[in-house]
Order: C-alpha cells, then structure tokens, then sequence
C-alpha cells in the first residue's frame, strides 16, 4: 500500500482524494504498461538526499504497475568534488569538462563506482529491482572522440541494447552511467543528455523524460508561468530560431529533440525539484512539465496547461 499512497506526494490527503488519485491513475497506467521509459536523473535531484529517495520510490513504482524503467545517469558535481579534493583543476570548454587520462580516472570511478551504486542502492531498498552497468558493458555505447582539445569526451557512435532489453525482459531497471568505448577499446566520457536520448531511440521508448532544474519550456526564463505543456519538434526549432528559446534553455530543448528524432514516441522536461514529478507527469490529467512529440499537436500550436501523454 505504501507504493500506492506515493501518488500523491503530500500525505495529509483524506482518503477520498487518495483513492481518486489512484482512479486518475488508472488509464495511464494501463495505457502506458509494458513501455519503455527513459529516465536521465541529474540536477538538484540527485544531490539531495530526500528527492533522490522520492525518485527511488518512483522509478520503483513504474516498474511495480507494468512500465520498464530504465536510468541514465550524470555525475557533474560529484565529479567536480572529487578532482577538488585531489587538487587537480578542472578546464572546461563550451560548458564540456576537458578530460585527460587522470580525470577520465575519477570519472569513471565517480559516475560508475559511486554515483551509480547510490542510485542502484536507494532503489533496492524497495526490492532487488535495479542493476547498474556502464556504456562499457556488453557493448552498450561505441562513442568517438568530440574534440581533440575536450581530450576523452566522447559522442555516441551506436547503441547495442542487447543487455538492457535482457535485464527489462526481467523485470529489472538498469541503471546507466554515461562511459562508452571505442573499438580500441579506449573509454570516453559521454553526456548524460546524449546517451539518455541515443538509449531511448535504440529502445523503441515510449518516453525519454529528463530531470532538469527548470519547470520545463519556457517562453520566458524568467517567468515560471510561462512554461509550454505541449510543441512538436518542428514548434521548438522555430522557437530557437525565432531566438524565444535562448541561453541555457536551448541545450535542454535540443535534448528532447534528439531523443524524438532518434525514435522516442516523445519527450519531457521535468523539474526534478518537485517531489514525485515523474508520477504527477505520468499518472495525472494535468501533467506538470513539457512534453515534446515528433507529430504537431492540432494547429502545431504551443499549449498551456495538461496535456494528452
């Protein structure tokens, strides 16, 4: 029962609006059971201890009424922490940490050997759901270098998603941290956003959802009421164009657009801020964040407010 009750996310609900709750629920989770769903955790979500429990709880939740949960994970500042404790500096170009073989060290140690366990941990307090690998395993992610001056940065070349569709057929929910290879076997540090879309479009996912410190789209970056429920691909590029979609909103947008465009049914942005946000986009009329589809909406229209998952 206690799974349950995590749809709503304040508990001094009475139990009618609980069990409304759940009715609400009811649709999505049997129109969405047996999707794959793509999930990048980052931002302030995986910092604090309390969201990233309630994140646990959610991802568990998915797999327990029928979806196939799958993790993609980044590691910035636990990354940034460690290098400033070893006293090395960090360089970075255009937003990319420079990686050299010592960091690429503390990358690979960070993202695979502490980050990673973290999450997989917090999940299997609810049972022996998750399992952790990296784009290194099984020939997950081949990547390629970015730039010569980013040093081991990679770009995602393919995806073999042998191993995750063995662990989803399952009933597990790998949890993936962001180094691939090359055919020389050479280790790359991969964007958590990148591989997060290159998975769902290998996976066939119904979703590729992202966890981002922003409401989601906005017109205005500095209106929060401003955020857009629903655009197609086409609507967002011509907002980027149009320059009503700017800064650091930009990288987040042309995620989503990536996932779509490598075969995800759609994509989302979420404010991994809110407690339960994947439940309150997935399992709720209204939604809470940006949804991103391939196909216009009628009229190719921005829409406020729900929006149809």
């Amino acid at each position: 029962m206690s799974e349950t009750n995590d749809l709503l996310p304040d508990r001094g609900f009475s139990p009618t609006q609980r069990a409304g709750a759940l009715v609400e629920a009811l649709p999505y989770i049997q129109r969405f059971r047996d999707a794959v769903v793509v999930v990048k955790f980052g931002g302030n979500a995986m910092v604090d201890p309390a969201l990233s429990q309630t994140f646990a709880e959610d991802v568990v939740l998915l797999r327990s009424v029928g979806l196939k949960p799958v993790v993609v994970h980044g590691g910035g500042p636990q990354i940034g922490e460690l290098l400033g404790r070893l006293g090395k500096e960090t360089e970075f170009v255009d937003g990319l940490r420079v990686t050299d073989a010592e960091t690429l060290d503390v990358v690979r140690m960070v993202l695979v050997g502490k980050v990673g366990r973290d999450i997989v941990g917090s999940i299997n307090v609810h049972g022996a759901y998750a399992v952790g690998l990296s784009g290194e395993d099984g020939g997950l992610i081949t990547a390629e270098p970015r730039d010569e001056a980013l040093g081991f940065v990679g770009d995602v070349v393919s995806v073999q998603p042998n191993i995750i569709e063995r662990l989803l057929a399952e009933n597990m929910i790998p949890v993936v941290s962001t180094i691939g290879v090359d055919d020389s076997g050479q280790a790359y540090n991969i964007n958590a956003d990148t591989v997060a879309g290159a998975l769902a479009g290998a996976l066939g996912a119904e979703k590729a959802v992202y966890l981002t410190d922003v409401p989601g789209l906005l017109t205005d970056v500095d209106d929060p009421t401003s955020i857009v429920a629903r655009a197609s691909v086409d609507k967002i590029r011509s907002l980027i164009a149009d320059g009503t979609v700017r800064g650091g909103m930009i990288p987040k947008v042309e995620a989503c657009i990536h996932a779509v465009e490598a075969g995800a049914t759609s994509a989302h942005m979420l404010d991994g801020r809110v407690p339960h946000v994947l439940l309150l986009e997935l399992f709720t009329d209204a939604g809470i964040g940006t949804m991103i589809t391939g196909s216009p909406s009628s009229g190719d229209e921005l829409t406020e407010g729900s929006h149809d998952r």
